[in-house]
């Protein structure tokens, strides 16, 4: 009987378990406990609205699907039909392969060869590792390729704290700014996120906010992590944080999803190394020149507590 995401990569630690996929390589599960820390999906359904995939070499939309590199022009699939957009990359329906794989960690590769639209090549590889810290994943790229070519890339886990919906928890997140979308989610500048309705820089209650927004600008610990955490009414708390390779971030209620039960069951955190539609507008977007490798992690602490805030 077939996999709908390919081999299953089982990781343990302690009371923690994840589950790697073939399929784009990406996280299917992680718990704690036997208590879900990502609204993931079941190793017999076939991953929906981007769970757990790694999104490389973009994350999020390009308008069009059209950009410009080196003087040339580049037209991508448009994935995202309904908007005209090209979305979240291309490898997340890809088979990795399985690397390495210990009782509590995995590498996963996979090369990427000059197609249409991205006429580039990338060797990748993405680490998922449990310690007493949580969940760490570092993922790198490297051009292997003789002309240098336009990265990016991002996550795409859904955090949930056990609430039936997200709605009860109290969000605390790090961005500064805010990016303002248009009806397609291409964004059409940046503000201040001062006084304004998506600012979490102090932790609240989520309520009734609608998020599908990108965030620039974020605020750093003392470790040069930034951090969102998420509490349930019970005083369970969880935090994702992202390291300076990650300077954007987007946050994602749900409420567009096609599946009405999934909506607002879990908050989409999206570390992203460059903003929305960077192909077009460059903001943080990197060029890798050839043989050039560029690494970028973010980890999830299960059991993120007050103390976290001053690292």
């Amino acid at each position: 009987m077939l996999t709908p995401s390919g081999q299953q990569i089982e990781l343990r630690h302690e009371d923690q378990r994840a589950v790697v996929v073939e399929v784009g390589g990406g996280l299917r599960s992680y718990e704690l406990d036997g208590l879900d820390v990502l609204d993931g999906y079941r190793e017999d359904e076939m991953c929906s609205d981007a769970r757990g995939q790694a999104l490389i070499p973009w994350p999020n939309r390009l308008r069009d699907g059209r950009y410009e590199f080196a003087g040339e022009t580049h037209q991508l699939p448009l994935s995202e039909p309904e908007t005209q957009n090209a979305i979240h990359g291309l490898i997340r329906w890809a088979n990795w392969t399985v690397a390495e794989h210990s009782d509590a960690a995995a590498a996963m590769e996979y090369l990427l060869y000059p197609q249409p639209g991205y006429p580039f090549a990338l060797a990748l590889r993405v680490e998922y590792a449990l310690s007493g810290d949580g969940l760490t994943v570092s993922t790198a790229a490297t051009n292997v390729g003789k002309t240098a070519c336009p990265y990016a890339a991002g996550a795409h886990p859904y955090l949930t704290a056990g609430t039936d919906t997200i709605d009860s928890c109290e969000l605390r997140a790090p961005g500064r700014s805010w990016m303002p979308a248009d009806e397609r989610c291409i964004p059409t500048g940046s503000e201040p996120i001062d006084g304004t309705e998506f600012d979490f820089r102090s932790p609240r209650q989520i309520g009734s906010t609608k998020l599908n927004t990108a965030f620039g600008d974020l605020e750093r610990d003392r470790d040069g992590r930034a951090r969102v955490e998420l509490r349930a009414p019970d005083g369970r708390h969880l935090a994702l944080w992202l390291d300076a390779g990650y300077p954007y971030l987007m946050l994602f209620t749900g409420d567009p999803l096609g599946e009405v039960a999934r909506r607002r069951r879990g908050l989409g955190v999206e570390p992203m190394t460059c903003a929305p539609n960077a192909f077009q507008t460059g903001e943080g977007l990197l060029t890798l020149q050839p043989g050039e490798t560029f690494t970028s992690g973010w980890g999830i602490d299960p059991r993120a507590g007050a103390s976290d805030r001053s690292r």
